[in-house]
């Protein structure tokens, strides 16, 4: 066989080689960033039902004292109701992302209903949603993270270019809501 075309033969599979061991990292890397968003949203998710648990009963409580707030609670139980009920990640984001919203307003609303905040039962089961709100704080940086990290990976070469094939799309982020960007205490 001619040298030149030996050669040739060999740069080539080197060349291919090369290409395959980079094409399995970046898919790999992208698998093992899917799974840890896959992760920590089963996280996160597993708190926000926590959470939509005590609802209920804390609406119920608030329900008592806030007569003029009815539509908040409404509102509430409605978003509890859609959270429990939705399939995909992305709808339960959006759902979490407005009750997020819905919980500062909430909580904004009870600071001027001093026989709420004096109600035992309320208390209690404010408390709870208290620590659940900031076992879900922790669990949401995590989540954001490695939905950003995704996110820049899949939109970067050479990367992009394993994403595409693969049909890899962009992932939302759990949002803060304005209200919880100003510097004031919250009703929990």
């Amino acid at each position: 066989m001619d040298p030149v075309i030996l050669t040739i033969i060999i740069v080539a599979a080197v060349v291919a080689a090369i290409f395959l061991i980079w094409a399995v990292g970046v898919y790999n890397g992208l698998v093992q960033l899917r799974h840890n968003i896959d992760k920590a949203w089963q996280n996160i998710d597993v708190l926000l039902l926590q959470r939509y648990e005590e609802l209920p009963p804390l609406v119920e409580a608030c329900m008592a004292y806030m007569e003029h707030e009815k539509e908040l609670l409404e509102s509430v139980t409605q978003l509890r109701t859609g959270y429990t009920q939705a399939k995909e990640r992305a709808e339960k984001v959006s759902i979490e992302n407005q009750l997020a919203d819905k919980m500062t307003n909430l909580g904004h609303a009870w600071e001027s209903y001093p026989d709420l905040k004096a109600s035992q039962n309320f208390l209690q089961i404010q408390s709870r949603v208290s620590e659940i709100a900031n076992q879900i704080a922790d669990r949401r940086e995590f989540f954001n993270d490695s939905v950003n990290t995704y996110n820049i990976r899949i939109k970067t070469l050479p990367d992009m270019i394993v994403a595409k094939l693969l049909n890899y799309h962009k992932e939302d982020m759990l949002q803060v809501p304005d209200e919880k960007r100003e510097d004031r205490p919250l009703g929990f």
